[in-house]
């Protein structure tokens, strides 16, 4: 009877201990593992390995302080609740790092947000949030991410690697190398079951994010105040982007509202980059060459609903592919042009002025764009840091 006893106390304590969480429609059922030692013990010094089999629940009630690198190994889950703090406090140094296999739930809420910070507030001041999935690239059947090393791309198009939902990233993209940058959030080759919405990406060094290939679908992406790119994606990218809002750094730094390309070496590698773009909102500033939109390289796209405000040229597509899917071909529709000296430009791969055929893009002096036309989307009200 002790033993049947006993064994009933245990069952009920780990029955007690599972987490549902939901990621894309779907509820997993994870029983959450009782970490005797690992990052999960010192919240004034999170870092080390998730690794196989474990699942590292944060407290949302206390802030952790990322004192080095955390990486999610192949099998290891970590959840972060609603309403907690991160705060990076060793630069570059501190990053967070998801391996194929490995996953994230970042799972906030409009009124309860998690947020990745920093100690202070300059752009640059850590490393960022790297994810590895194993959905197609197309610079090879697998790539090693610029940051981490880490493998990712593969054939798994619907591959999940957690979730982000009302997720803060603030003064992220410290310099790694000489040559390379992180980013706020950076996605290597995710598959479309890993939910990626409602994140904001503010006051980061290099891009607010960038996707390097998959399937992933973003929503509610808010990109504000990044030194580079707002919004940019390469290697193959086939998802959608829905609910866009990105506005350029005050002083006019800062390049384009978005900017894809298909792959750097070779315009027409396949799998080719062809997102879906809607309901996207661009704020630039007229100082120096700005585009709100610029599309090279090799990529397809197909844009709607598209608001681009106080921008040099609003839409500049190049190369001699991307030209001709665009040209005349009504691929890009309801666009309202705002404070724009040039509406859209095309050139050649060669760099010569291509003439735009008039059916090429429809305008729509009324278009909403992200929801909220030049203005602040009410979706994005409080949890993104915007009031």
């Amino acid at each position: 009877m002790k033993k049947n006893h006993l064994k009933l106390i245990i069952a009920a304590f780990i029955i007690s201990s599972s987490l549902i969480i939901h990621s894309c429609g779907k509820e997993e059922d994870i029983t959450a593992a009782i970490i005797v030692t690992g990052i999960a013990q010192d919240p004034n010094n999170f870092k080390g390995d998730v690794t196989s089999g474990q699942v590292v629940t944060l407290d949302p009630m206390k802030s952790y302080k990322l004192t080095g690198i955390v990486t999610v190994k192949n099998g290891g889950t970590l959840v972060i609740p609603a309403g907690t703090r991160i705060i990076a406090t060793a630069g570059a140094s501190s990053y967070v790092l998801v391996e194929q296999g490995g996953k994230i739930f970042a799972n906030g809420t409009a009124g309860s947000p998690v947020l990745f910070t920093s100690e202070t507030t300059v752009a640059g001041n850590w490393g960022g949030i790297v994810i590895c999935g194993k959905a197609p690239i197309n610079t090879g059947n697998t790539g090693s991410s610029e940051l981490g090393n880490l493998t990712y791309g593969g054939v798994e198009t619907t591959d999940n690697s957690g979730s982000l939902n009302y997720v803060r990233i603030e003064y992220a993209g410290a310099e790694f190398t000489t040559s390379k940058k992180f980013n706020g959030l950076s996605l290597f080759g995710i598959g479309n079951e890993t939910r990626v919405e409602s994140v904001a990406l503010l006051n980061n060094a290099d891009d607010g994010i960038e996707i390097y290939g998959g399937t992933v679908n973003v929503l509610n992406i808010v990109s504000i105040g990044n030194t580079n790119h707002a919004f940019s994606y390469k290697d193959g990218w086939i998802g959608t982007a829905t609910n866009i809002y990105t506005k350029r750094k005050a002083d006019g730094t800062g390049n384009t509202g978005i900017t894809g390309i298909n792959n750097a070496g070779n315009d027409n590698a396949s799998p080719r980059s062809n997102p879906t773009i809607k309901n996207v909102t661009f704020i630039g500033g007229t100082s120096g060459e700005s585009n709100g939109i610029k599309l090279k390289q090799g990529t397809f796209a197909t844009l709607d609903n598209v608001v681009v405000s106080d921008w040099s040229t609003g839409i500049n597509i190049e190369s001699d592919s991307t030209v001709a899917r665009f040209n005349g071909k009504k691929r890009i529709t309801n666009v309202l042009f705002k404070n724009t000296t040039t509406e859209v430009s095309l050139k050649s791969s060669a760099g010569a002025t291509v003439p735009i055929v008039d059916t090429t893009y429809t305008k729509k002096p009324d278009a909403t764009g992200a929801g909220n036309g030049i203005l602040t989307p009410t979706w994005a009200f409080g949890w993104s840091g915007l009031q």
